[in-house]
């Protein structure tokens, strides 16, 4: 595979280097005043590649590769502008007209099928984007995504929290990080993906299956975070952020510099986020909830006409402070150092992201290679101190190419496969055995517009999954265990888009998925909090096949979704128990699989009522009911959700600008569907307020923020907490302070 891409690359060296390439040029204007805009932000979505328009509203792109190509125009307070280009031989002149923004518009995602609009893709896709992040007021990454319907969060504190959709989680989810599958042990809820909000151009999640894109374990859906774009060419820029939460005393503190000369790219990143115990709405601190994560990022690049090739390293060190039973009493001050009973978390990720351009070809190669060691803390009541001491291994690669068809046809080929290994030093508890695993697929997906109203998409994958666990004593010590074992697996899609009028879509998505059984539903044997957990090595893939129907309006001032799935499961993989105990009287469970099925939906509802241009209602809705074809409830099953939000806008007034005032309420309903190994949950209701804007002064530019979540500092408890067998409650009131100075060294 090297000596293939090295001959590419020397091929593609000496034949753009005689062709003189086109550059695509042209002005900016406001659409009503016919002004010129400067400081537009002009991005190739596929390439890689942009700049901003000049003073006069003018902006030019060299370099650029013959081919199709997406253009993204986005600019604060307008309305993003989404145009495809052909590039052939001749210069491209393309004049833009921005119109001020109403309601969110659109934006362009890279995680489904096709890069392209949400309206073009067959999979619904959500987005985040990060000045939303930093309008969420909480300390937690993953509850920011909560705010999209149809997402929720386990948690054990704001440290700790594993995302849930759809109502399913943990092994069920594919978290990407630049594309790359994380992989650190997400069999368990106490194991958060490493990442946080800062460098990320935006975050997509797809719900629903999507094994065809990506294999095993996306069965739910995707959280997919994408890398900030590079600087516009010529330009060092960069910004640094702050944030205070009073619950927590939380300090979180983070700085980036980027920079592109001549199609050299770079930027570095770094961060501390830093956290004392939380406090519940009356006022009691949650022992040992503190927590304390350290990141580093830095990236260069080369981008060209015959392509672009990246290098990323991501660096995390998490201290996630475990509320469990024994550290009710043993920790008694609130500081912010871990000590007793904490996760002692490293993570390494280095990255490539490649594209070649050939003739009218495009081929993505990316690779990754992940380091994760996950260290258990005890205490100095425990046998020893470090109890769990593990490294998890992954190389993963991902090749795909675009074949050139005709004008309303696309194709994606490609190959993507995984080899890890997991390895136990001296520690006693052995949580999984020492393993290797396989992984390798072939995959095809086509696209094809009828009509230019109707889309119809199909794919198919192959995905083959072998484990091999050498004969070692398990967890427990009661007998050795042995695994080769081999899993074969083969999913589809099918789905299609009816553009009724240009406002009006309706969406039908037919998909099947899977994921192969992990090692710990494989050969656990220990005891897990108050359980003894046997593994089971005959257990089969767990497959699944959704359907989901979706209904999408737009116009100037008003948006609606509506969505709702039924999705079957075959071999649903749980926990069991059985009649059987060990021999100091612990109850014993088994992983056992069942039939099971959920189903529900979202709905979310933005209004701006015109000529109130000032005024944003927005509410969302969703729902979802998993059980097993026995009749029992499926456990970490979010309660019915709505959330409401009224937010007051002004555009510019003096020297502030982008003023919001917002307040919004989530009603959380009864949660009477447990599972066997749940409590009902009662309701609650979280009053939340929050305002900011942009204050220029002297020509620098400072964003501020002022939130507050739980503001009437309600008692409560989420049926998806951890701690609700200790009788402990979530998060009270929390006041966010925010801020972010965006900068310029080079312009």
């Amino acid at each position: 595979m090297n000596r293939l891409v090295f001959i590419v690359l020397l091929l593609l060296f000496g034949f753009t280097s005689l062709i003189a390439q086109p550059v695509i040029k042209g002005t900016v204007k406001d659409k009503q005043t016919g002004e010129t805009l400067a400081g537009v932000n002009v991005y190739f979505i596929d390439y890689s590649h942009g700049t901003t328009t000049a003073e006069n509203g003018n902006y030019i792109l060299k370099g650029i590769p013959r081919g199709k190509f997406i253009v993204k125009f986005s600019y604060i307070g307008y309305q993003t502008i989404i145009n495809k280009v052909v590039v052939a031989n001749d210069d491209v002149i393309l004049n833009i007209e921005m119109e001020q923004a109403i309601i969110e518009g659109e934006e362009v995602v890279v995680t489904g099928s096709f890069a392209g609009s949400q309206h073009e893709n067959i999979i619904k896709i959500n987005t985040i984007s990060p000045r939303k992040f930093l309008r969420s007021g909480s300390p937690s990454f993953i509850e920011a995504l909560t705010e999209v319907p149809g997402v929720a969060m386990i948690s054990k504190g704001p440290g700790v929290g594993t995302p849930v959709i759809r109502g399913l989680s943990l092994s069920n989810i594919l978290f990407l990080n630049n594309g790359v599958p994380m992989q650190n042990f997400q069999f368990s809820e106490n194991h958060p993906f490493m990442v946080d909000d800062y460098g990320i151009e935006r975050v997509e999640i797809i719900k629903g299956p999507a094994s065809l894109l990506y294999g095993s374990g996306a069965v739910a859906g995707v959280v997919s975070i994408i890398k900030e774009s590079p600087a516009p060419d010529g330009k060092i820029m960069g910004d640094y952020n702050l944030k205070y939460f009073s619950n927590t005393a939380g300090l979180s503190s983070n700085l980036g510099v980027k920079g592109t000369n001549n199609g050299f790219v770079w930027g570095v990143r770094a961060g501390i986020n830093s956290n004392t115990d939380y406090y519940d709405g009356d006022d009691r601190r949650i022992p040992n909830s503190r927590f304390n994560r350290k990141s580093a990022k830095i990236n260069a690049g080369l981008i060209k006409a015959f392509g672009s090739f990246r290098l990323f390293y991501d660096y995390n060190k998490d201290d996630l402070g475990m509320t469990v039973e024994p550290t009710l009493l043993q920790v008694n001050d609130n500081g912010r150092k871990n000590e007793v009973w904490y996760q002692d978390l490293t993570n390494h990720v280095i990255s490539s992201q490649n594209k070649i351009f050939i003739g009218r070809y495009k081929l993505d190669i990316n690779l990754a290679y992940q380091m994760n060691n996950r260290k258990l803390k005890g205490s100095e009541l425990t046998p020893v101190y470090t109890l769990v001491d593990m490294d998890l291994n992954t190389f993963t690669y991902h090749i795909k190419m675009n074949v050139p068809t005709k004008e309303n046809t696309k194709i994606k080929v490609g190959i993507q496969g995984m080899s890890q290994s997991n390895k136990n030093y001296d520690a006693p508890q052995h949580v999984i055995p020492d393993a290797r695993l396989n992984d390798f697929s072939v995959f095809a997906i086509g696209q094809h517009l009828h009509w230019e109203k109707l889309m119809i998409e199909a794919g198919l994958r192959y995905d083959y999954r072998y484990i091999h666990v050498p004969e070692q004593k398990t967890e427990g010590n009661s007998e050795t265990i042995k695994i080769n074992k081999a899993y074969h697996n083969l999913s589809g899609s099918v789905g299609a888009s009816i553009h009724l009028s240009d406002s009006l879509h309706i969406t039908f998505n037919l998909a099947s998925a899977f994921r192969s059984p992990n090692l710990a539903e494989l050969t656990q044997d220990g005891l897990h909090g108050t359980r003894y957990e046997l593994g089971n090595k005959n257990l089969k893939s767990q497959k699944s096949l959704e359907a989901d129907l979706s209904l999408h309006y737009h116009s100037a001032h008003t948006t609606l979704d509506v969505a709702g799935f039924y999705n079957n499961i075959d071999n649903y993989i749980h926990l069991s128990p059985t009649n059987d105990t060990t021999e100091h009287g612990e109850q014993i469970y088994m992983y056992l699989q069942t039939p099971a099925f959920l189903y529900g939906g979202e709905v979310l509802f933005h209004i701006h009522p015109h000529p109130l241009d000032w005024l944003h209602l927005k509410s969302t809705w969703s729902y979802v009911i998993g059980k097993k074809t026995s009749g029992e409830y499926l456990p970490f099953i979010p309660a019915q959700k709505i959330r409401i939000e009224l937010e007051l806008q002004k555009k510019v007034w003096k020297n502030l600008k982008n003023m919001f005032v917002k307040a919004g309420m989530d009603y959380v309903f009864d949660q009477n569907k447990p599972s066997q190994f749940e409590t009902k949950t009662p309701s609650y209701v979280l009053v939340n307020f929050g305002l900011g804007t942009d204050i220029k002064l002297h020509n620098q530019r400072f964003e501020f923020g002022l939130f507050a979540n739980n503001l009437l500092n309600e008692t409560y408890i989420d049926h998806l907490s951890t701690l609700k067998n200790l009788n402990l409650n979530d998060i009270g009131r929390n006041i966010t302070i925010s801020l972010k100075i965006p900068f310029g060294i080079k312009n």
